[in-house]
């Protein structure tokens, strides 16, 4: 498994689910993106200081990394723009897009570790389309 594959790009917030997803051997965005609604809420159960938000968090984050072949910064971008599925991101255009992590960068005051641009966006709202 290499680093830029594994769960290491999660922030410090999500240190539990980290650690709890490792344990059960759920340390691969591949296992993470298989993961369904009842086995997030099985493991709710089994530890309490995970949550359902940030565990459905993780899942989208695996789902952009698997199904539309992005980065794991790539992934996380897109999500803290306010895009969670598939769905969301193949109603936009790729102008709406850059204004949506524009914004995102200008509020947290950073530019974005990869080049984006509108091109590259395009090709995201296409495979995402293609894809639901």
């Amino acid at each position: 498994m290499t680093k830029i594959r594994d769960l290491e790009i999660l922030p410090v917030n999500f240190r539990h689910e980290k650690e709890f997803l490792k344990n059960k051997n759920l340390n691969t965005w591949e296992s993470i993106h298989k993961l369904t609604d009842m086995q997030i809420s099985h493991f709710l159960q089994q530890k309490s200081l995970c949550t359902e938000s940030r565990l459905k968090k993780i899942r989208a984050i695996a789902l952009f990394i698997i199904e539309l072949n992005l980065t794991p910064h790539q992934a996380y971008l897109l999500l803290h723009a306010g895009i969670g599925s598939l769905k969301t991101l193949s109603t936009l255009n790729p102008y709406s897009l850059k204004q949506k992590i524009g914004r995102l960068e200008r509020k947290m005051g950073v530019r974005t570790q990869s080049e984006i641009n509108q091109k590259l966006l395009k090709d995201w709202i296409k495979r995402s389309k293609d894809l639901i």
